[in-house]
């Protein structure tokens, strides 16, 4: 009995003749080795050192630092679109936490529904079941 006679063809057990040989990519022209990706570009990018010239004094810093301090500054001068961004940013960057432990304001007429579902419950609980 040879050896394919023996081998059963199924779930996760492809022919042998249809496997991948040693050493042979299943995706050939695929992602390239060393290829990165928008994100690895991106944050180089940011972390890249630049001259700024800052209340008349020559500094250095990253890219994306000066991209911070541009939205910043056109906040402050008024521009509404860099004024939302910016407080985008905050809320999502700098306070997630508190944003999602804060419970939701009731109005009155909420209160109101939540008061009556709880004396409903509680005389409900207080009945004798049969």
């Amino acid at each position: 009995m040879s050896r394919s006679d023996d081998y059963g063809v199924g779930y996760r057990k492809p022919p042998q003749g249809s496997r991948w040989r040693k050493g042979q990519s299943g995706n050939p022209r695929g992602r390239q080795k060393g290829a990165r990706n928008l994100k690895t570009e991106l944050t180089e990018e940011l972390s890249e050192i630049i001259r700024v010239k800052e209340q008349g004094l020559a500094r250095t810093i990253t890219k994306q630092r000066a991209l911070i301090k541009a939205m910043t500054a056109k906040a402050v001068q008024g521009d509404t679109r860099a004024a939302n961004l910016l407080i985008n940013t905050i809320f999502r960057l700098l306070r997630p936490e508190l944003i999602e432990d804060m419970p939701p304001e009731l109005t009155k007429e909420d209160q109101a529904i939540l008061d009556t579902f709880e004396v409903r419950r509680r005389t409900d609980d207080e009945e004798p079941r049969g």
